[in-house]
């Protein structure tokens, strides 16, 4: 999240309503919907830290606006956050360390374990599918929607060969 506001206010001051409004817009239905109460508990941490700086700005029939814009401080911050390569993929894997450790603790089978985790993924690529049925106007959302099935492919097709190398 942090990161997220910090690109935004790198476009243009905002406020945390219009924060939220446009991280709603830029990601569609995708991308899991912003929690007001975080982006304002987030602004606040970033202002602490001096990344950003907020201004209250006078409503007529309204209460003040706070109103952030990005420091110095928060636009190399932010160059270093688009420096810095994301993790790529995971080796300590939770399902993975579930099937290795089953065995022996008590009537936990392998093929259980791989069969409810392939259900799992199934239903959640179904989701992902209406997911993209919504938003299908938004290219950045079903480019999301896209990689997160791909992985998921991946998944599915990683469970393949552990259940054929285990049996």
């Amino acid at each position: 999240m942090r990161e997220s506001l910090l690109a935004l206010l790198a476009k243009e001051p905002a406020h945390g309503y219009e924060l939220k409004q446009a991280l709603e817009h830029t990601f569609g239905p995708a991308y899991p919907q912003p929690n007001i109460g975080q982006i304002y508990v987030t602004l606040g941490r970033l202002e602490k830290a001096g990344l950003i700086r907020g201004q209250d700005v006078s409503q007529s029939s309204r209460p003040n606006k706070r109103v952030y814009e990005i420091t110095d401080a928060g636009r190399e911050a932010l160059a270093a956050w688009f420096e810095k390569p994301t993790e790529g993929p995971r080796v300590r894997d939770e399902f993975f360390l579930k099937l290795i450790l089953a065995p022996g603790t008590g009537g936990t089978d392998r093929l259980a374990l791989i069969n409810k985790q392939r259900r799992h993924y199934l239903n959640t690529m179904r989701g992902l599918s209406r997911l993209a049925a919504e938003g299908r106007d938004n290219r950045v959302s079903q480019l999301l929607i896209e990689g997160a099935m791909l992985h998921l492919q991946a998944d599915l097709d990683w469970l393949e060969r552990c259940q054929e190398e285990l049996e």
